[in-house]
């Protein structure tokens, strides 16, 4: 089972970016599918984006569509998102997770392998 470490969180102006990292330990990343959710104070966790193993299927919650970009290197064991366009309600901590089961639509109970999570703050 892998390991999930996020880096990259800060405190950013609205409109500006970010570039979350999610660094998985093991060597069998390539087996998973991979997924970014959000949870803000008082709220659900929620689904952001999903990565297909190969990277070559995607998928993005309607909130963030056009703004965020998921992408994976599975020879660095990777998975990054870039945001873009940052509002105020993204400000939210963001975690990465792995599942071996690809599910559309996402669910995170699906996922088994969660990291700590990183705070990202958008001030307006």
């Amino acid at each position: 089972q892998v390991q999930l470490v996020e880096s990259g969180g800060g405190l950013v102006q609205a409109g500006g970016s970010l570039k979350l990292s999610c660094k998985a330990s093991g060597r069998t990343f390539s087996t998973y599918v991979m997924g970014w959710f959000r949870q803000a104070p008082g709220k659900e966790r929620e689904f952001v984006a999903f990565i297909s193993r190969s990277g070559g299927n995607i998928y993005y919650a309607d909130s963030v569509k056009g703004r965020f970009t998921i992408s994976r290197d599975n020879a660095e064991n990777t998975v990054s998102l870039q945001m873009n366009s940052l509002k105020p309600e993204d400000t939210a901590v963001y975690f990465c997770a792995a599942s071996l089961v690809y599910s559309v639509p996402v669910n995170p109970a699906n996922f088994v392998t969660w990291g700590q999570g990183t705070q990202v703050t958008v001030s307006s």
